[in-house]
């Protein structure tokens, strides 16, 4: 035969975790047909000695609801190696929605992850009532990666119970039967599971919790148990378990997990972090989810790759000192008027001899923390850096703004607001919330090896000026094989499987995420050496000239999706091969591609 494409001498690290292994790979008709040896002709062929040859990655833990509307790129994913990214996380989404109730899913959506409401309400046509017509919706699109949805509580509830659902109401017996309706005709109509919300810190833009975490067992469970009456589904979970409450708390919240759990008899996924102020709350995470997992219970891990922070600065959403009235005087004017402003010796002066005033709460989503932050910026300067060029997501106390008005012989607070200044106030301060406890990954680490573990919570789409998680998939593998000093890395193969071959199975996808003959020609051709994320930068191109910030990589040669090269040469080539995967449909497709066998 005769491949469409084969690529030559590559070290392919196959998604499996297993060693790398040279050889070639060939693709027909975007499906892997040869792995090791090819030795047909091809009507292209890349020699790709040097290069990492890995599955396409796959995001578990996007928010495209809405971004998925009216942009094709989602360069958030596609400059990183991601070939398939799932929506529908955290609780959040936008349908089912009720007729004049759109507005509510923005002010949710806004608050919670941190998208500017008047992106929304400019990118989105609402073009759907039920969760089928939104998939229908977006079946009409094509982008340069594939998608997945799952359903999301939140929407559910506002749509059977409206204004109750708002005031946070206790579900009646006729509001749960109707959400599980609701919920079973999402699944039927290709949602790949259902998500929950149950973390204190969420908020909806106007301050008032989200509607769903209220709910308790009884209709916890009842949708749970959904996912039993269709093919493979997921349930995914967000959940602080109570942590303002103390740790007596703790017990109860991840009881409704496990009752979830065994309502559904499916994989539950749950976000793994180590919290600021939650100390080694995360290893009771594990230790239970060891414990259900010995009883049958399919408990697995969503991992960030590294510390979950904010990049705060004057261009961003959120900095150290939005609370502050001088600042709150000048917060409207343009750029270079703040940065002339602020750099008048008389204004630095009075700024910093104001306390903030109240900031969280007030009529915005902002969680608590924020307020400490503000109020106490001489401790938390010990763990801001500069972004100043390649960042260090590891680095040391000596690189810490705390650290500089030591040697400068300045106040730490001081030390803050000159570094917001540098770069005429395109400055961005990087302060790692969670994940960073201990000063260094060492924690992110463990998390990473344990077997239930898959790399997300990237959140792509969301809090769109103060994080660039979604770049995960470059850092976590230019870092954790190669770069590493503080302590151990991780091998490629685990890394790549964490990316691909965990998330895969986890996710049903069983058409992707190994590099195996019959599976999809999801592939990405690396540079190791070349490898790592550039400076972090704002664009100004989301609807109604909204701003975002984007990271962009450098590294990446080739990233093919169902054989088409989407991007090469670290740029996009402007295909779209990308389409909406609904559940169901791809085991059909992986059976028959793989002569009826199915790698997990």
């Amino acid at each position: 035969m005769v491949y469409d494409l084969k690529i030559r001498g590559a070290t392919i690290v196959d998604g499996t975790g297993e060693p790398s292994f040279s050889g070639d790979v060939a693709i027909s008709r975007g499906v892997i047909v040869a792995v090791g040896e090819a030795p047909d002709t091809a009507y292209r062929t890349i020699d790709a000695d040097g290069t990492l040859l890995t599955p396409g990655f796959i995001d578990p833990h996007t928010h495209y609801d809405g971004q998925a509307m009216w942009d094709d790129e989602l360069v958030q994913s596609a400059r990183h190696g991601i070939t398939t990214a799932i929506l529908g996380n955290c609780g959040v989404g936008f349908a089912p929605v009720a007729p004049g109730r759109q507005d509510d899913l923005i002010t949710l959506m806004a608050g919670v992850e941190d998208i500017p409401g008047t992106v929304l309400n400019a990118g989105l046509d609402w073009d759907w009532e039920s969760f089928g017509d939104y998939l229908d919706r977006l079946d009409h699109r094509q982008w340069s990666i594939d998608i997945g949805a799952q359903v999301t509580h939140d929407p559910v509830r506002m749509y059977v119970m409206g204004e109750r659902a708002l005031s946070r109401e206790i579900a009646t017996e006729d509001d749960i039967a109707r959400m599980r309706q609701l919920v079973s005709a999402a699944l039927g109509a290709g949602a790949f599971g259902f998500s929950t919300g149950r973390n204190d810190a969420h908020r909806m833009a106007d301050g008032r919790d989200t509607p769903a975490s209220i709910a308790g067992a009884r209709e916890l469970t009842a949708i749970a148990q959904c996912l039993r009456d269709h093919d493979y589904r997921v349930l995914q979970i967000t959940s602080d378990f109570d942590q303002a409450e103390g740790p007596a708390a703790f017990d109860a919240e991840f009881a409704l997990v496990e009752q979830m759990a065994e309502a559904s008899g499916r994989p539950i996924s749950l976000n793994l972090l180590q919290r600021e102020g939650g100390g080694d709350q995360w290893r009771r995470v594990v230790e239970r989810s060891e414990a259900a997992l010995a009883r049958g219970l399919d408990i697995r891990f969503q991992v960030a790759a590294r510390g979950v922070g904010v990049l705060m600065g004057l261009t961003s959403s959120f900095h150290p000192f939005v609370a502050h009235p001088s600042f709150q005087a000048i917060a409207t004017l343009p750029l270079a008027e703040q940065v002339r402003t602020m750099r008048d010796p008389g204004f630095r002066t009075r700024l910093l001899a104001e306390a903030p005033v109240p900031y969280a709460g007030k009529g915005n989503a902002a969680p608590a923390f924020f307020d400490q932050l503000l109020g106490d910026m001489d401790r938390y300067a010990a763990r801001i850096f500069p972004d100043r060029g390649v960042p260090d997501f590891e680095a040391g106390h000596d690189r810490s703004l705390q650290a500089e008005a030591r040697r400068r012989g300045i106040s730490a607070v001081e030390a803050v607001y000159d570094a917001l200044l540098d770069r005429d106030g395109h400055a961005l301060l990087y302060l790692p919330i969670f994940n960073y406890g201990g000063g260094n990954l060492d924690d992110v680490r463990e998390m990473l090896v344990h077997p239930q573990s898959m790399i997300g919570l990237g959140d792509a789409g969301a809090h769109v000026n103060v994080i660039t998680d979604y770049s995960y998939p470059t850092f976590a593998l230019s870092f954790w094989p190669y770069r590493r000093k503080a302590g151990p890395g991780l091998t490629a193969e685990r890394i790549v499987q964490l990316m691909s071959g965990a998330p895969a199975a986890h996710l049903g996808l069983n058409d992707r995420g190994v590099i195996a003959p019959g599976r999809r020609a999801d592939i990405n051709l690396i540079d190791p050496v070349r490898l790592q994320l550039l400076q972090t930068r704002v664009a100004h191109d989301l609807p109604a000239g909204g701003q975002r910030l984007l990271q962009d990589s450098c590294g990446y040669l080739a990233t093919l999706v169902k054989g088409v090269v989407v991007a090469e040469g670290d740029e996009l080539t402007g295909a779209r091969p990308g389409r909406l995967l609904r559940a169901g449909k791809l085991r059909e497709t992986a059976l028959k591609n793989t002569n009826g066998r199915l790698y997990f």
